[in-house]
């Protein structure tokens, strides 16, 4: 039975790891399946019992991949044959992780068009980060932080390699570039979303981040900052075991949260306190096991 008719509804239920996706044909399958059925099963429920209940979607920035053109939000205006037309930005997704977020967009895109839905695509940076307001109250409420090989970051990683004395492992020249922003940045994006939805009929995007990082950059920050905290922090270069350009373009568009009233914090306020101290507070918890990758995306 209903018993309620939401207004909003933000869908974050999916598998959220790239190299979670890549381990084999079983995790590969079971990625795809749990994400894009998921989300097809969530549209029809909209379209059968909430046709006016607005869609907020956490997407990623890795569906654009890394084209040697600026990124736009979502869609792209395109000039061809004398012919002009705005159209999906295209999709060059780096694992089948990154490629189960495309088919979501494109079945978001087809369900507003053909019934009418309404939805916000947050096409979201890598987040970092551990604290919010309200986690900060007790510290039973603070947040995880992955460093692992399947579902850490790179960032998490540096700050749990530094705290623990493990050598900063940097993937091939450390030159890709990335989206990042704030675990605040993220809750309020989602609130703000919320309070402006989408029209009837129209997939929205917007790009979800704050701040654009290479690898080898957040390696030398948290170089520098564990060295204000009397760390001896080293940088390896190790092979990388993925398959990505390791020096590129990227230059991607943000003004629509922004305009909407998002006030980012910024990892250069934060990188001490939100992530280096609590790494070096927690480092008896760091099982040196996990940091290192398992997953290639290369076949042996």
């Amino acid at each position: 039975m209903l018993e309620f008719a939401p207004e909003s509804v933000v869908h974050f239920g999916e598998q959220r790891s790239a190299p979670f996706s890549m381990i084999d044909r079983e995790h590969a399958v079971l990625t795809q399946a749990n994400n894009v059925l998921g989300n097809l099963n969530l549209l029809y429920a909209l379209r059968d019992h909430f046709p006016d209940c607005h869609l907020v979607k956490l997407g990623t920035m890795g569906e654009y991949g890394t084209p040697n053109i600026d990124i736009e939000e979502g869609y792209i205006t395109i000039e061809h044959n004398g012919r002009k037309d705005t159209l999906p930005y295209p999709k060059q997704p780096g694992s089948f992780y990154h490629l189960s977020k495309v088919h979501d967009s494109h079945n978001i895109h087809f369900a507003c068009k053909i019934w009418g839905l309404r939805a916000t695509d947050l096409n979201q940076g890598v987040v970092y980060g551990v604290l919010t307001e309200e986690t900060g109250m007790d510290e039973l409420l603070i947040n995880r932080l992955d460093y692992d090989g399947v579902f850490g970051t790179a960032l998490n990683r540096f700050c749990i390699q530094a705290a623990v004395g493990h050598p900063l492992t940097v993937y091939g020249k450390g030159g890709q570039t990335r989206a990042f922003l704030d675990i605040r940045d993220t809750v309020r994006c989602v609130e703000i979303a919320i309070a402006n939805p989408a029209e009837s009929g129209k997939f929205r995007v917007f790009n979800q981040f704050t701040e654009m990082f290479s690898v080898g950059d957040l390696a030398m920050m948290v170089k520098k900052a564990g060295n204000t905290l009397g760390l001896d922090v080293d940088i390896n270069y190790m092979d990388n075991p993925r398959v990505e350009a390791e020096d590129h373009y990227f230059n991607a568009k943000n003004t629509n949260l922004l305009d909407l009233g998002l006030q980012p914090h910024y990892l250069s306020d934060s990188l001490l306190d939100s992530l280096l101290n609590f790494a070096i507070k927690y480092k008896g918890r760091v099982d040196q096991a996990q940091i290192l990758p398992k997953v290639k995306w290369r076949r042996d």
